[in-house]
C-alpha cells in the first residue's frame, strides 16, 4: 500500500527517496535493491557513489545509474569512483587490484560519466555526500562519535545522508550536547525530527560488512522526515561465481557470503 499522510479532507501520497550507495559493481544487489524500491513505489533515487570497485559488473551499473540519471536521479562521486581516472595510493592493495581491473573494463562514456559526477548534493535542509560534510573530496570515514559531530557541524543541512563506511550507522546532535549513535534496525521508521542534527550512513549495496549479507538501502519519507533501513536478499552465489570468473581475488567472493 502506497505510504501517506492525512491532510485536509484527502490523504496526499508522501514522497519516497530510495538512497543506495556503495553497489561496486555488483549487479545482483543492485538490481535486488531497484527492485525492492519500486515495489515500494520509491519517486525518487539518490545514489550516494562508489558504483564501481570489488564486483564483475562495473560497466551495467555505471549504465543503469547513468540512465536514471537521465530521468531525474542523483549520483555523486564516490573514492572508487574517482581512483578509474584518479588513482589513490590510499586504497589497500585488495581494492587497488579490482580498480585496476575495472579501468580496463569501462569505456570513455561511462568514465566520462563518473568523472562528471559532483562530490555532493543539498537539497534544502539535506545534504548528500559519499563521505563526510567537511572534507568531501578528502574520504574520511565516518566510524566514531566525533567524526559525526564534525561533519554535522560542517553543513548548514540539518540531515546528511552518507554512505562510504558499509556499517549503518545513525549520529545524531542536539544543541550544546554530546553527539550519539545508534544501530537502525531495518524495517523500522526512524524520526529526524528538528532541531536536532542527524547523519545516517547508509550501509552498502554491493559489499556490506555489518555481519549481514544482505544488500542494504534506505528510504526517506521526506514530508514526515522518517528513514527506514532495508534489508534485501540477492543473488550472492551468481555474484560470487562471476567475481571468481572474472579473475578477480576470490576473496571478493569469498566476503560477499560474510558480510564483512
Amino acid at each position: 500500500m502506497r505510504l501517506s499522510y492525512k491532510g485536509r479532507g484527502s490523504r496526499i501520497p508522501l514522497m519516497l527517496i530510495a538512497l543506495l550507495t556503495d553497489i561496486h559493481g555488483n549487479r545482483e544487489a543492485f538490481e535486488a535493491c531497484l527492485h525492492d524500491a519500486r515495489r515500494m513505489r520509491a519517486d525518487r533515487f539518490v545514489f550516494l557513489g562508489d558504483y564501481v570497485g570489488y564486483g564483475a559488473d562495473p560497466g551495467f551499473v555505471v549504465d543503469a545509474v547513468a540512465g536514471m540519471v537521465e530521468e531525474g536521479a542523483v549520483a555523486l562521486l564516490g573514492n572508487h569512483d574517482e581512483a578509474v581516472f584518479r588513482p589513490s595510493e590510499r586504497m589497500n592493495p585488495l581494492a587497488t587490484a579490482a580498480i585496476d581491473w575495472t579501468r580496463g573494463r569501462l569505456d570513455a562514456a561511462q568514465c566520462a560519466f563518473l568523472r562528471e559526477r559532483p562530490l555532493l548534493a543539498e537539497e534544502g535542509e539535506r545534504l548528500f555526500v559519499h563521505a563526510n560534510a567537511y572534507d568531501p573530496a578528502g574520504w574520511d570515514y565516518m566510524t566514531d562519535r566525533m567524526q559525526a559531530a564534525q561533519s554535522m557541524t560542517a553543513t548548514q543541512c540539518r540531515t546528511t545522508f552518507c554512505g562510504h563506511v558499509h556499517v549503518p550507522a545513525v549520529f545524531h546532535m542536539a544543541a550544546g550536547a554530546r553527539p550519539a549513535e545508534f544501530t537502525p534496525v531495518p524495517g523500522t521508521g526512524i524520526p529526524l525530527p528538528p532541531p536536532r542534527r542527524w547523519l545516517a550512513v547508509i550501509g552498502a549495496v554491493g559489499q556490506p560488512r555489518d555481519g549481514d549479507p544482505a544488500a542494504c538501502y534506505a528510504l526517506l519519507h521526506a514530508e514526515e522526515s522518517t528513514l527506514t533501513y532495508i534489508r534485501v536478499a540477492y543473488d550472492i552465489d551468481a555474484a560470487a561465481r562471476k567475481i571468481v570468473r572474472a579473475g578477480l581475488p576470490p576473496r571478493l567472493a569469498a566476503r560477499l557470503y560474510r558480510g564483512h
